[in-house]
């Protein structure tokens, strides 16, 4: 959380001409209620179960690109799918960078505890090396800016010739 999937994907998405798809987006449209919601009505496990479906039907959709929630990625079902079925990109942030953007907003549900940093440290060391999983990785940089962002991940995917080549002149 943090790490800027939803606004880098949604750039990344108008530069390569696709759809821009999002999970959460999607569960939330479905239920009918914010994740916050969702999580506090029914619990993890039950949004857990419902991010998986969801997954796999945007996976099906074609060319696009898919923003997911982080704890998507904790799932091997979710990490199978998404290597088999397209490339997962891991947007890596340092534990700093990551606290100075979400330490202000109220739409993180996993950080509504007493102590919000110290459980996104345990969040972040719990799941890092599960991330560490992904097909390709690009580093965030505090300096960086959303398009630098974006050409790095296009810079990163430009190495998997089955999922983005550069158009012949």
């Amino acid at each position: 959380m943090g790490a800027g999937k939803s606004a880098v994907g949604r750039t990344l998405a108008q530069v390569l001409g696709v759809p821009f798809l999002d999970s959460d987006h999607e569960i939330e449209r479905a239920a009918a209620m914010s994740i916050a919601e969702v999580f506090e009505r029914d619990g993890e496990a039950f949004f857990r179960a419902r991010e998986t479906e969801v997954l796999k039907r945007l996976l099906t959709t074609g060319p696009c690109v898919i923003s997911t929630g982080g704890g998507a990625f904790l799932a091997e079902e979710n990490r199978q799918m998404m290597h088999d079925i397209g490339v997962s990109v891991w947007l890596r942030a340092d534990l700093d960078l990551l606290w100075e953007r979400v330490r202000h907003k109220s739409t993180r549900p996993l950080l509504h505890t007493p102590d919000p940093k110290g459980t996104l440290r345990d969040i972040y060391d719990r799941r890092v090396g599960i991330y560490a999983k992904a097909d390709l990785v690009v580093d965030a940089h505090p300096a960086y800016s959303l398009g630098d962002m974006t050409k790095q991940v296009i810079r990163v995917l430009k190495t998997r010739p089955d999922v983005l080549e550069e158009k012949r002149k």
